[in-house]
């Protein structure tokens, strides 16, 4: 009997998420990680490797510290948008951060890519326009990762219709009248 080849999945979607850092992360070495992070990329010469070299591994440490509700209520929110999302949309969800979380972005578009799905859909929860992580980083995350996938389609389901932002938001508000 001949092996069926498995049917190429329609589409996963990333969630690209924003990402927050972990409460229970050393304080010191958090404000040392947010004093680079506005530093790193304006310290002159020499000066600048090591500082960008010591914000990557605090960023690393950061990234992959164990992450629980407690201690990473975002996060967790995170997880459980994607498991409702996978149940409505009947797509395979990956979840994806921007910063202070694993797994990065570009990480997880890659994992994505390697589905082979006839699409990749990259959406987030960040609605309104103007932001630099919706408008700027998540665009540059795929365009990195297409770069290295170009026969692989991936769709930036964003941004969103302000009219649907509000009837979703007058929806949620009628909730409370």
């Amino acid at each position: 009997m001949a092996d069926k080849k498995a049917e190429k999945p329609k589409a996963v979607i990333v969630l690209a998420m924003h990402g927050s850092p972990p409460l229970d992360f050393p304080r010191e070495e958090m404000t040392e990680f947010m004093s680079l992070h506005a530093r790193v990329g304006h310290a002159p010469g020499p000066d600048a490797d090591r500082l960008r070299r010591r914000y990557e591994e605090l960023e690393a440490k950061m990234r992959a510290w164990p992450r629980t509700g407690q201690n990473d209520p975002f996060c967790a929110g995170s997880q459980d948008l994607a498991k409702h999302l996978r149940r409505e949309s009947g797509l395979e969800v990956i979840v994806g951060f921007n910063e202070f979380c694993a797994p990065s972005l570009d990480k997880v578009l890659e994992r994505a890519a390697a589905r082979d799905a006839e699409k990749i859909i990259v959406v987030t929860p960040m609605m309104t326009r103007g932001g630099e992580h919706s408008a700027v980083d998540i665009p540059e995350a795929v365009r990195r990762v297409r770069q290295k996938y170009p026969d692989q389609k991936f769709v930036y389901a964003w941004p969103f219709p302000t009219e649907d932002i509000a009837r979703f938001l007058s929806s949620q508000i009628a909730h409370f009248l």
